[in-house]
């Protein structure tokens, strides 16, 4: 409903656009009509530019009602004190001032005669009450436009102060430029020359031009980043205190100042990242070592792609460990010139093994090497990948599965399936490095779990089981209680997103499809054969209402939260880098003006992330797990549901909590890697931690 309604509104503002300006154009052309006859048509014509405007305006106004009628303030507080304005007023006046004066000549002029107008006539036909309504719903359409492709969001009326101004005053200058035509119009008939309009036209648009240049190259200069950029140089966010009305906190209003922590002071003690390690001695109990490099692979379809790889394998190695083991991994950067690290998606290790070039670690460069070593404490699925240079790094194959598994050996499934997608430029949608249907022989009664990690940027992966009942047994690895069986359901996932799912094999064959065709997948039967399964019909999986609750959960939506904040995802023209196009944005915002969440060890944080954008981000916060309380208002029921990538829909809106347990300065940013390089990234930093590390085009690191 939500992306139906703003595509209706963007159309209407697009049509309005138009629509305003040839009415505009052909209102003011009237007095220069030679004939009675000429001067009729005219008139005429503009009852139907009349009706389709204010059809148009209605449109934008019932759109913007209808969202405030059914969501949450952010998605409709600018439209509709904003943009339905801005739409309906000029409307009204078209109504209140044109038409009548277009009913008024129309029958002056009625007798359609070859004879030229008299002077009450040309006065009518140039009465500034009668033209300036058209040409205000023209300006009126471009400050509509601007609003719609740079929504003044968070809300705050000093960001449509200046917008406003200017439209004012120009509405002034053409009422008065209007009374100067009437006037002359009034004394003889006025004379129309095309050439002198147009290179009036001309000129007006390159003073335009001109002046709105000043602006823009100064946004396009301080939109440069900077060579060199402290992660701790961020907007400063402090959210909202436990006391802020449910007003402030609808309405996603900071108070920044008011609620600084007490001991972000000038003395309080300050730890950098670089002492938050993993265990620093002991023998590891797991120890990997990989190698980043070029490599050329052939895929089993026999194409070939010049990858980036760790041990030249795409994807890298498995990684498999026990519950509490000390792993300890060495990468080493054999040839790859822009850099690597080791980031370990979704396991909450301590800050300083993140992975993070620029904000945990500086980028290894060639040569190089770097050791991590945490404590596995979570059991679960999880990946790990390259966050240098992200976007490019995941796309051409540094990252690999990770699972910790539980201690207790009965706890295991009989059979363990790790399927990780990834779309291989040039060689399509894979299983690993197979674009096929792969053929696995398991014996009927068997416990089966398939873990299904999607790594590919801005794909909705989806993966139908068909053949056999399964379990949804496992989110962003954190164990479901009570998942029930279910079947004819779609489990989609945006990238970096994970699910567990169990099934106990049937006599007959299973396929798990990858994509909703038959060209990928993965056939499991007692001997390897048989025929694939028929699509049934689907529907998505949801995991609101999902299993049942086991106990009581550490907190939930009614709980006294000590800090809480709004992160708004929109798009926007804006520059960024230098560069102009429209973006991603966070609060507005792209990094690094986008906001710093701060926060101390040990407080109950709460965040409402709202997407009033028209695609989907999968949110993804370093070291800690979310857990989902509600989804569009609804709280979510039965198993907790932990996160680490959320699938935030547009239109869609969610209220996630989590527990200040692991200091440090985290990363918190869109999955869809391609946003996240493009500034669609933000930190949570806790009070007291500092990073020494930096990022800007003169330094190594390029976290994305």
């Amino acid at each position: 409903m939500y992306s139906l309604l703003i595509n209706l509104e963007l159309g209407a503002i697009i049509l309005f656009v138009i629509f305003s300006f040839i009415a505009a154009g052909k209102a003011s052309k009237l007095v220069y009509f030679d004939t009675e006859k000429m001067l009729y048509r005219k008139t005429r014509k503009l009852l139907f530019w009349s009706v389709s405007l204010s059809l148009l305006a209605a449109v934008i106004t019932a759109a913007d009602t209808m969202l405030a009628a059914t969501a949450h303030p952010l998605f409709w507080m600018d439209r509709l004190l904003v943009r339905t304005p801005l739409a309906a007023i000029p409307a009204l006046l078209i109504w209140l001032g044109s038409f009548p004066r277009i009913r008024k000549l129309m029958h002056r002029t009625y007798g359609r005669t070859e004879s030229a107008p008299d002077v009450a006539r040309r006065r009518q036909a140039s009465d500034p009450a009668f033209i300036v309504p058209f040409q205000l719903a023209a300006l009126c359409s471009l400050a509509l436009f601007y609003f719609a492709f740079v929504p003044p969001i968070p809300f705050h009326w000093t960001a449509i102060t200046m917008p406003t101004t200017i439209l004012l005053f120009i509405a002034c200058l053409l009422w008065m430029l209007q009374t100067h035509r009437n006037q002359l119009a009034a004394q003889a008939p006025l004379v129309y020359r095309p050439w002198r309009r147009r290179l009036q036209h001309t000129g007006g648009l390159l003073v335009i031009a001109a002046i709105l240049s000043i602006p823009l190259l100064t946004a396009m200069e301080n939109s440069k980043l900077p060579e060199h950029l402290s992660m701790m140089a961020g907007n400063a966010d402090y959210g909202l205190p436990a006391s802020a009305s449910q007003h402030e906190k609808r309405i996603g209003h900071k108070h920044n100042q008011t609620a600084i922590p007490a001991s972000t002071a000038q003395n309080a003690a300050e730890t950098p990242v670089t002492a938050l390690t993993g265990p620093r001695a002991g023998e590891p109990d797991r120890k990997f070592t990989l190698t980043a490099q070029h490599k050329s692979i052939a895929l089993s379809s026999g194409k070939h792609i010049d990858a980036w790889t760790y041990n030249g394998e795409i994807p890298g190695p498995e990684l498999r460990m026990k519950e509490g083991e000390l792993v300890e991994v060495t990468l080493i950067n054999k040839d790859i010139e822009s850099g690597a690290t080791l980031h370990w998606h979704g396991l909450d290790v301590p800050n300083a093994e993140d992975g993070v070039a620029g904000a945990t670690q500086d980028a290894v460069m060639p040569g190089e090497t770097f050791t991590y070593r945490f404590v596995a404490e979570q059991v679960g699925t999880f990946w790990y990948h390259s966050h240098q240079e992200s976007k490019t790094a995941v796309q051409k194959g540094l990252f690999g599965a990770l699972i910790v598994e539980p201690n207790e050996a009965e706890a295991q499934a009989g059979e363990d399936i790790t399927v990780i997608t990834h779309n291989w430029r040039g060689a399509g949608m894979s299983i690993g490095a197979d674009p096929s249907v792969q053929r696995r022989a398991i014996a009927p009664g068997t416990h089966v779990k398939l873990r299904l990690i999607n790594t590919d940027d801005w794909v909705r992966q989806s993966y139908i089981l068909t053949g056999a009942p399964f379990k949804v047994t496992a989110i962003d690895g954190t164990d479901l209680t009570g998942p029930t069986e279910m079947s004819d359901k779609s489990l989609d996932l945006l990238t970096g997103g994970r699910y567990d799912v169990e099934f106990i094999m049937p006599e007959h064959p299973v396929f798990l499809r990858v994509g909703k065709g038959d060209s990928l997948g993965i056939l499991i039967s007692k001997d390897g054969s048989g025929d694939i399964p028929k699509l049934p019909a689907t529907t998505t999986f949801d995991p609101t209402h999902y299993g049942t609750a086991a106990g009581a959960a550490p907190f939930d939506i009614n709980s006294h939260f000590d800090r809480e904040f709004t992160m708004i995802l929109d798009n926007r023209f804006a520059f960024y880098n230098g560069a102009f196009a429209a973006y991603d944005t966070i609060n507005g915002e792209v990094f690094p003006n986008t906001p710093m969440f701060v926060v101390k060890e040990g407080e109950l944080v709460k965040t409402t992330i709202v997407n009033r954008s028209a695609t989907e981000h999968p949110m993804h916060l370093h070291g800690h797990h979310m857990l989902v309380l509600s989804r569009n208002n609804e709280p979510v029921t039965g198993s907790l549901w932990w996160s680490d990538t959320l699938d935030v829909a547009p239109g869609e809106v969610y209220e996630v909590a989590f527990r200040a347990d692991n200091p440090g300065v985290w990363m918190d940013h869109c999955h869809n890697l391609v946003h996240a390089s493009a500034g669609m990234s933000m930190h949570l930093m806790y009070e007291g931690v500092t990073s020494p590390f930096e990022v800007g085009t003169a330094t190594m690191n390029h976290p994305e």
